[in-house]
């Protein structure tokens, strides 16, 4: 049996082909756990894990997608709501069908997930579903008017969700990272007048005064899917290097 429990368990991770999805993944299936990825391309993972390719705006294909994985596993004990977009923007720049869009796939999308995964996680002795919301859904972050009325709504549907479902042993938490060092912020580093400075003021809003890893945010996956953790529901985990509690002065001050 592994430290955390999740030996032998069997868990979907959504978004699971790159960033903190693939992280999560490869941490699950380093516990022991029998891993599947669901995602629009996960072609670039199929060596590592089982693969199911849906778009989660549309419910025939997940509902499908999650069946296959369950059959591919045996089962599931383990849901990881990861996929997710961005959006850049005042509530000025973005226009109805952005709206649409990203809340499409970042509550809704969750959300037909979710409902297509819980009959399988009713039959499981340590049913977890972990959902990743954002610093956003606390913090008032420039420019990310829509991204962060998305992640609110995650945290929200979180606690509604742990609410509904704990007296049926499924337990349902989120983690909130900070800006983590992906592909996806790279890119949006890129288009940056001045990547560096930017980099490096996205470094100093961090108390750590560096970027959270995938891998840091996928232990904290981890922990709130272990079974080792069975009291643990209706809680969102920062793993946001300080950024929501933490008020340091400014380095030399």
């Amino acid at each position: 049996m592994s430290a955390t429990g999740l030996a032998g368990l069997r868990a979907l991770v959504t978004g699971g082909a790159d960033g903190i999805g693939l992280a999560t993944a490869r941490a699950l299936a380093a516990e022991g756990a029998s891993v599947a990825v669901l995602d629009l391309s996960p072609a670039a993972v199929a060596e590592e894990f089982a693969v199911v390719e849906a778009d989660v705006r549309s419910r025939p294909a997940v509902f499908a997608a999650v069946s296959g994985a369950a059959d591919a596993l045996g089962g599931l004990d383990v849901l990881v709501n990861n996929a997710g977009i961005g959006a850049i923007g005042t509530v000025e720049d973005n226009a109805d069908e952005d709206w649409a869009r990203v809340l499409d796939v970042n509550v809704v999308g969750m959300a037909r997930v979710s409902a297509a995964a819980l009959p399988y996680l009713r039959e499981s002795q340590a049913a977890a579903i972990v959902n990743v919301s954002s610093i956003a859904a606390l913090n008032g972050l420039p420019a990310r008017a829509l991204y962060s009325a998305s992640k609110g709504a995650v945290m929200s549907l979180t606690l509604a969700m742990a609410t509904d479902h704990v007296r049926e042993g499924v337990r349902v938490n989120a983690v909130s990272p900070g800006t983590v060092g992906t592909a996806w912020v790279e890119r949006l580093l890129a288009q940056a007048p001045d990547p560096a400075a930017e980099r490096a003021a996205l470094e100093a809003r961090q108390a750590i005064g560096r970027l959270v890893t995938p891998e840091e945010v996928a232990r904290a996956i981890v922990y709130l899917a272990s079974p080792l953790s069975g009291s643990t529901t209706g809680t969102v985990l920062d793993v946001d290097g300080g950024v929501t509690r933490l008020r340091v002065r400014p380095v030399g001050q």
